[in-house]
């Protein structure tokens, strides 16, 4: 079966990339690394990854990619094996393309149901020099992100069966949350269902809960929309709070997360459509969250 280290990095557009640069590092607090060759802008979020979030000056604003980090390198073989079986496309990147996400060996593939861009990569390329610079968020990691897609449950199995993605809880039929195994965290990616391919958001994982009120009151200094929160998740246990980025794009801390071991872990849940299944605190949901940001469609073998 195939083993993963962690969710690795998530690639985004953007409409005006210095707007959103200003953004992302002033007002979401990630550290900006620097302008690769093909013009998208780097930032990291914490001690061990180079890059975490890249950014493309590209319309329309939504998702373009996601990178999965394999335990190891022999995870390609096995990764390789099952697309096939599935008769999902696949392909190397070059080094060129290597050389840009600052690893040795990527490979690039597709869901088939979202057509959304999935990279899956060893971590063979080189650490960074120092520690991520925290600044007023003291941001723990990328945690994961969420899509919607009129095809959930075909999404869902592709994620189960083909990739060893464990499912841990859903609420009713609407949303699954799911971990790359054996990754402790409750979930890596979230797959829900909705009229069209959208992201519904991206998450970053917080040290303390005092970053949790900072940031609501940050973000009414700033005038960022906030469209839920803070509340907490009793699926997950999170702690969350929600606002949208300069493409109306959502965007989540959270702190804390139910943790599951890789032996014998608790079934998975489904918990009943119901508000109280979203929030325990009461919290109302902003209807413009998670409405904006198009999924790229990926065709494997054009340039990436």
């Amino acid at each position: 079966m195939i083993r993963y280290k962690k969710l690795g990095y998530v690639e985004l557009n953007v409409s005006d990339l210095e707007k959103s640069r200003k953004f992302y590092e002033d007002v979401v607090g990630l550290e900006f690394v620097g302008k690769r060759s093909d013009g998208a802008v780097m930032f990291r979020c914490d001690d061990e990854d180079s890059r975490s979030v890249i950014l493309h000056q590209k319309q329309p604003a939504g998702f373009k990619s996601v990178g999965w980090q394999l335990e190891d390198g022999s995870q390609f073989e096995l990764l390789h094996r099952r697309l096939r079986e599935a008769d999902v496309p696949y392909e190397e990147l070059g080094p060129a393309q290597c050389d840009l996400r600052q690893v040795r060996r990527v490979t690039r593939t597709m869901e088939p149901h979202s057509r959304a861009a999935l990279e899956f990569f060893a971590a063979d390329g080189p650490r960074p020099s120092k520690p991520f610079a925290t600044t007023h968020t003291k941001i723990q990691r990328l945690g994961h992100v969420v899509w919607s897609v009129p095809q959930e449950a075909e999404s869902i199995a592709f994620f189960r069966d083909v990739l060893n993605f464990r499912e841990s809880d859903s609420i009713g039929e609407i949303m699954t949350f799911m971990r790359p195994f054996p990754s402790p965290f409750h979930h890596g990616i979230g797959v829900g269902k909705g009229p069209k391919r959208v992201i519904h958001h991206l998450n970053f994982m917080v040290s303390e809960i005092d970053d949790i009120g900072k940031a609501q009151n940050r973000m009414k200094k700033h005038d960022v929309p906030i469209v839920f929160g803070p509340g907490r998740h009793p699926a997950s246990t999170s702690v969350f709070f929600y606002f949208l980025e300069p493409d109306g794009m959502t965007l989540e801390y959270s702190f804390g997360m139910e943790e599951f071991t890789e032996v014998d872990p608790r079934k998975p849940r489904t918990l009943p459509m119901a508000a109280e299944s979203i929030d325990t605190w009461g919290s109302v949901r902003d209807p413009r969250m998670g409405q904006l940001g198009d999924i790229e469609e990926t065709k494997i073998g054009t340039p990436a």
